[in-house]
């Protein structure tokens, strides 16, 4: 069981960025095209960078989503900052949601510029674009985590466009103190090259010389699950896991883990129920493929090595925790979205874990992230 004395630490959550990130932090001269907010008719409010709009439109829980009653606001979306709790945006306020939650720390992706800072591939001007890239990680290290260091785990964003740039960021950030780097799940449907090939060594040769964990978020690569174009949300929301199995898969065949042994992968928002299966089906396939894959190690061995999964509410992992490795699992709350359990995270985890070993139960809930991230 979950014992009382145990520090959650949630690996998956999400912060919405204040409307002075961008502009305090870049040049006079590019203030008026880096991501700043403006208002508009109904009580909304949009990002706009380099003339472009991005209304904002955050998907919340009923518990941190201010609901309006005048049919501009009855669904989950936030549509200005004034729709939304504190904690989504204010650090200090977060910290009081997470005592609130009873959990320890968290690790935290960003908004405006998506989960692992896809935004800014569509930047006009590149040099504009790394400079936000980099104003936003300044802000998240020297602003927001260093309000509470220790009760948020340093995470950062990447030039995606030029893996020597990227790479050139991730070490200027470890230099501060980053413990991870939010990264696609599949740059291919982001027109970036794929996993298959040596386009993106730079960046698993610099977090691994960093011991950064690259975390992959489902739908970083612009797209989740969608059968049918009237498939609903629900259903890309429902099928997460399979954005984690696919991304799985596909860097372990890739031959990427081969050449940057230290890598290491929290598939985020993924869940971990999925993974006896597809364990089994990679060295099944494995075995009898005779072109095109490295023989010299077993997938489910790779991933022994590389990864980490996550889950929300996840009976069926909990279940095959042996098969998964105990080791392998770890905790989210996905504060403040629809899917997060916010504030009763602690008691959720607790109920999913009341017959699972005292010494388990701190594995999954704390000591795995702990460890992963160097969060001592």
């Amino acid at each position: 069981m979950l014992t009382d004395d145990t520090a959650i630490i949630s690996v998956d959550d999400h912060v919405v960025e204040p409307p002075s990130v961008w502009v305090d932090r870049v040049p006079a001269s590019y203030r008026q095209a880096a991501p700043h907010v403006e208002n508009r008719p109904g009580e909304t409010q949009t990002w706009v960078w380099e003339g472009r709009e991005y209304p904002i439109h955050l998907m919340g829980s009923p518990a941190t989503r201010n609901f309006r009653d005048d049919g501009t606001g009855e669904d989950f979306y936030a549509r200005s900052f004034d729709d939304m709790v504190p904690g989504a945006y204010d650090a200090s306020a977060r910290v009081e949601a997470m005592d609130t939650d009873g959990v320890q720390a968290q690790v935290l992706f960003p908004t405006f510029p998506r989960f692992a800072g896809t935004r800014f591939l569509e930047g006009v001007d590149k040099d504009l674009s790394l400079l936000c890239v980099r104003a936003y990680n300044d802000w998240m290290l020297d602003d927001w985590c260093a309000t509470a260091p220790d009760r948020f785990i340093p995470m950062i964003i990447t030039p995606l466009w030029d893996p020597g740039l990227a790479a050139e960021e991730i070490r200027r950030c470890a230099g501060k103190g980053a413990k991870a780097i939010s990264f696609p799940e599949n740059p291919a449907p982001l027109g970036l090259p794929s996993f298959w090939g040596e386009h993106w060594d730079p960046v698993f040769a610099a977090a691994e010389d960093a011991r950064m964990v690259l975390c992959m978020h489902i739908g970083t690569s612009g797209e989740l699950v969608q059968p049918a174009p009237e498939s609903s949300e629900a259903v890309g929301i429902s099928l997460c896991g399979v954005n984690a199995m696919s991304a799985c898969t596909d860097l372990i065949y890739s031959g990427m883990l081969h050449r940057h042994p230290g890598t290491k992968i929290a598939l985020s928002e993924g869940g971990s129920g999925w993974v006896p299966y597809i364990l089994e089906r990679m060295d099944y396939t494995w075995a009898r493929t005779r072109l095109g894959v490295d023989k010299s190690v077993k997938p489910s061995e790779l991933f022994e090595r590389h990864f980490w999964t996550c889950f929300i509410d996840d009976e069926a992992a909990v279940r095959q925790r042996h098969e998964i490795g105990v080791h392998k699992m770890m905790f989210e709350t996905d504060y403040p979205h629809n899917d997060s359990n916010w504030p009763n995270s602690r008691k959720v985890l607790s109920e999913m874990l009341v017959d699972v070993p005292d010494d388990e139960a701190r594995r999954i809930a704390e000591l795995n992230a702990r460890e992963l991230f160097d969060f001592f």
